[in-house]
């Protein structure tokens, strides 16, 4: 029963996190597309869709940094404190993001979404608990339905985008802080406490130093993760340029507008999401070999995107979300068996602060590739998943030295 309550709390979370995260992907493209021509669009004289880049680079940047320290922080002092504070947060922030796009103020909205990005970086929380509290087949199972539910995230956000919009562009960002204050208060009565030593000030001092000292980053030192990270990034960046420019290419090339886009992200996702039920099942092929192969079958879907018509770019984006919920579970469950000597929080962050470094180096190029044509983003990121795949394979011939990754 508690294993079922440990999967359950982790998995609402999630969806409720990446829900509220996803909101804004079908609302920005035709607020700064559209020719709205309000402060919000219109910031400094700069071009939308430059402003439009750097608005969806901003929420990675602060879940770059939150990725990065929470896990290991929560390493040291504990799973269910951090959650709970990092998803109340997390709502406050999106009641910032509402208040934002009422006063039209640019500058607000930047700084609502990096802290609720920043607080959102507990996802690494999430996957470290699963991966230290459950063991053999029953923690990949676990990571692979965590992962379900940040893909249900998706579908959720932009469908309740889709569906509430009209009624106010305010009102999507309301109902996902509500829903993330119940949350939490599920979570906290589900979630067992734990001890946490010492007075207030030495925590408070510990905290810093923790996070300044054993943020996930620091894992670069040892060379096999450093693969991990080369890896991973290249082919989150062709994730990233496709998450955060499909809807930007279904507004230029089909003219769809806001609920539009939510449908087709729904058709998406709720493919992903089914996909991960089943993507922690054991398989005799090595790890990161089979990784391979989904990260090629997800970089062909890309670039269907990109260099396809309307019609074939809708089936390679519904598409997309097989391969890449099975790339997810197989990565994270072997990162966890391979390099729990680390500590799962820090491992866990690794990962998370991959995919929010390849979002922030994304949402950049993406910002000036879009000026010449929005295809080139998703172009780029196809070849760099591509590349992933083709590394991955070479990888997999090699082990790991283990007597060097050890603490």
């Amino acid at each position: 029963m508690k294993n079922v309550l440990l999967i359950a709390s982790a998995c609402l979370l999630g969806l409720l996190s990446t829900t509220g995260a996803s909101l804004p992907y079908p609302i920005l493209p035709p607020l700064f597309a559209g020719g709205s021509g309000n402060a919000l669009t219109n910031f400094l004289g700069l071009p939308p869709k430059l402003l439009f880049g750097i608005a969806l680079m901003i929420n990675p940047l602060g879940l770059l940094i939150g990725s990065a320290m929470l896990g290991p922080v929560s390493d040291r002092f504990g799973r269910r404190r951090l959650l709970l504070i990092t998803a109340i947060g997390a709502a406050v922030g999106h009641g910032l993001t509402a208040m934002a796009l009422v006063a039209q103020s640019y500058p607000l909205f930047l700084l609502a979404r990096f802290v609720t990005g920043l607080l959102e970086g507990n996802g690494s929380i999430m996957r470290a608990m699963l991966a230290e509290r459950l063991t053999g087949g029953l923690r990949n199972h676990a990571l692979s339905w965590l992962n379900g539910a940040f893909n249900l995230g998706w579908l959720v956000g932009p469908l309740l985008a889709g569906l509430t919009v009209g009624a106010g562009i305010t009102l999507p960002f309301y109902i996902a802080a509500g829903a993330l204050l119940l949350g939490a208060g599920l979570a906290a009565l589900a979630l067992e406490r734990e001890p946490v030593s010492g007075g207030h000030a030495a925590q408070a001092g510990s905290w810093r130093a923790v996070a300044r000292e054993r943020h996930a980053l620091t894992l670069l030192r040892h060379g096999s993760l450093r693969t991990l990270f080369t890896v991973h990034f290249a082919y989150a960046c062709g994730v990233a340029a496709f998450y955060e420019f499909f809807p930007l290419w279904l507004v230029d090339v089909g003219r769809y507008d806001t609920r539009q886009i939510a449908f087709v992200n729904m058709g998406m996702c709720a493919l992903m999401t089914f996909a991960a039920l089943f993507a922690g099942r054991a398989s005799p092929l090595e790890p990161r070999r089979r990784a391979s192969g989904q990260a090629a079958l997800a970089a062909t879907a890309i670039l269907a995107v990109g260099f396809g018509s309307l019609w074939v770019g809708l089936v390679g984006i519904v598409l997309f979300g097989l391969p890449h919920a099975y790339y997810n579970a197989t990565l994270q469950g072997w990162s966890a068996d391979q390099f729990a000597a680390h500590g799962q929080g820090a491992v866990m962050g690794l990962l998370s602060t991959t995919f929010c470094l390849a979002n922030i180096v994304m949402a950049l190029a993406g910002g000036v590739l879009t000026l010449v044509d929005t295809r080139l983003v998703l172009i780029v990121g196809g070849l760099l998943a591509a590349w992933a795949a083709l590394a991955l394979r070479q990888w997999s011939g090699r082990t790991i030295g283990f007597s060097v990754e050890a603490k």
